[in-house]
């Protein structure tokens, strides 16, 4: 528990020290945020946010990770796999957020080619898993084998995560409020189950998030663009599979989830009928425009998350 404390004050620290060299670096060379054209009208003030936060994020988080990890004698195949994992995660946001700079627009990689990255890299915790655990899942003391499916499933859990908090990251400090009872949460369930590689990763996330809101909380200084999104998301994913907790993520990451779907929800409901069900989506976009305030948004969708998160704790204790 010693080694978790250290883990989160460490990357913590180490997420403060890197931000401000890093966005005045960014500031120097207007590395800013380009909007969409459909998004909300008050997002226009937001152009030119310096963006790719996401690099001193996933810095802090790495560092600190494997630094607490070789002092807990932890460092051992599955650390690796997820450091290796969240860093090619990481490289794959940050060339979708540098096409988007380069092209003066919000357009990165094509969702094709962003696809084809995150299966590629998903394949590393899951042939991993397969190797360890087998096929199997488990939800507290039930076992669950897929058999042949599981590869897909492992897959589609990683690559799922990684874009459900893609779309979260929407608001000045959304994806980083909500992120925190997502890996606390998956950091507790790992600890009690004997997983302290997967724990000590969750805390430095969950301290890196914490000293990035210093940065990102509105009026936000920068944004941690799909460098830091796609990374976090793939990582939460990757952290359920390696701590087998796959299923309970639906829940400890239901804010995730709600928004995609909402999405989901909204572009089948259009093409099928051509009417809307919410005014924009992700839903975090809805209540926007519903005339609630980005504060408002992030501190009622932070508490569902600290709700979803505490249930999921529950269920995993007494399943």
């Amino acid at each position: 528990m010693i080694m978790l404390g250290v883990a989160l004050l460490l990357s913590l620290v180490l997420c403060l020290l890197f931000g401000v060299p890093y966005i005045d670096l960014l500031r120097k060379k207007t590395i800013g945020q380009y909007i969409l054209d459909v998004a909300p009208e008050a997002h226009a003030k937001k152009a030119g946010t310096p963006t790719t936060g996401g690099v001193f994020i996933i810095t802090a988080i790495i560092i600190a990770s494997v630094i607490t990890l070789l002092m807990a004698q932890e460092m051992d195949k599955t650390a690796w796999i997820i450091i290796i994992s969240l860093f090619f995660m990481s490289l794959a946001g940050f060339q979708d957020d540098y096409l988007k700079i380069k092209g003066h627009e919000n357009k990165g990689l094509s969702p094709k080619g962003k696809l084809i990255r995150q299966i590629l890299i998903a394949l590393i915790p899951t042939i991993y898993a397969m190797q360890n655990y087998g096929t199997a899942i488990t939800l507290g003391s039930m076992t669950f084998d897929l058999s042949w499916f599981y590869p897909f499933f492992a897959v589609f859990v990683v690559t799922g995560a990684s874009n459900a908090y893609n779309l979260t990251d929407g608001l000045d400090g959304l994806a980083a409020s909500t992120g925190i009872p997502a890996f606390l949460a998956c950091g507790l369930i790992a600890f009690w189950g004997g997983y302290n590689e997967v724990a000590i990763v969750s805390a430095t996330v969950i301290g890196a998030l914490i000293g990035f809101l210093k940065y990102n909380k509105p009026k936000a200084q920068v944004f941690m663009g799909d460098t830091g999104s796609l990374a976090l998301g793939g990582l939460l994913g990757t952290l359920a599979i390696l701590a087998r907790c796959e299923l309970l993520l639906v829940i400890f990451g239901g804010v995730f989830v709600i928004e995609t779907l909402s999405v989901i929800i909204q572009v089948t409901s259009f093409k099928l009928t051509g009417k809307r069900v919410f005014k924009m989506s992700p839903i975090h976009h809805h209540f926007e425009l519903s005339g609630h305030s980005e504060i408002r948004i992030v501190k009622e969708f932070t508490a569902v998350s600290f709700v979803l998160g505490i249930i999921a704790v529950v269920l995993n204790n007494i399943l």
